[in-house]
């Protein structure tokens, strides 16, 4: 199994290191300083699983781990803080560690990662299962890597989310960067402020200006920026009723 420790305190990874040493399941272990520098890990390092701190700076575990790309490693939370237990299950982690990580306790986590990978078919390092979506995350913002680079993108600025390929487009007005996830799994984690109205396209609801549809009842969503939306007739009735919850 290889370990991804993701702290952005070196006395908290260095103790992670020495525990995992001692687990013959562990074959592999890197270490991650914040959630940027975990994502250019996972995609070079291939991690089975991440042991992750929530409270960092710039992003917090919980974000990263709605940020992780699909196929995604497993995730165990580590923290120094008990009152992320719900939150951290919501977002379908495996366990949930209190620092200063107990051997006994994180041998527990270790086990539950090690039977969960191993009820894979043919499973083997650097294959993934991506987790259920997580529910009721407080997000603000995603990480996205593109050619290396890693951004934050802003919830509240996303306008409208379509597919390409294997990723999604985030639009937030400046932009469309490209993140590697199903645009099913992004709206179970992002949160209802997003709503399907097309086969390959969702929108944020507050951006919405008005709807214009044709006498098949396709169209498109006007947002508030200019921009437009596709809609069609399939999904107009859930934008319509998301709206009038909304306001």
């Amino acid at each position: 199994m290889r370990i991804l420790i993701v702290d952005d305190e070196r006395p908290a990874r260095d103790r992670l290191r020495r525990l995992l040493a001692g687990h013959d399941g562990v074959t592999a272990v890197d270490e991650a300083r914040d959630g940027f520098e975990a994502l250019a890990k996972i995609d070079t390092f291939r991690p089975d699983a991440l042991l992750l701190d929530i409270q960092m700076p710039g992003i917090s575990g919980l974000e990263l781990a709605a940020s992780l790309p699909d196929p995604a490693p497993l995730v165990v939370f580590v923290t120094a803080f008990d009152d992320y237990a719900l939150r951290a299950f919501d977002a379908n982690a495996i366990d949930y560690l209190l620092k200063p990580c107990d051997p006994a306790r994180l041998a527990r986590a270790l086990a539950r990662l090690q039977e969960r990978l191993d009820r894979r078919p043919h499973a083997r390092a650097g294959d993934h299962d991506r987790p259920a979506p997580a529910a009721g995350l407080p997000l603000r913002q995603l990480l996205v890597t593109e050619r290396g680079v890693t951004r934050i993108v802003r919830i509240a600025d996303i306008r409208w989310i379509e597919t390409a390929d294997n990723y999604v487009a985030l639009h937030d007005g400046t932009a469309a960067p490209l993140m590697r996830q199903t645009l099913a799994g992004l709206l179970d984690t992002i949160g209802p402020a997003f709503v399907r109205c097309h086969r390959r396209a969702a929108v944020h609801l507050p951006w919405i200006e008005r709807i214009v549809a044709n006498d098949k009842g396709d169209g498109e969503i006007l947002l508030t920026d200019g921009g437009t939306v596709p809609l069609s007739r399939q999904y107009r009735p859930g934008v319509l009723a998301a709206l009038a919850q909304l306001r």
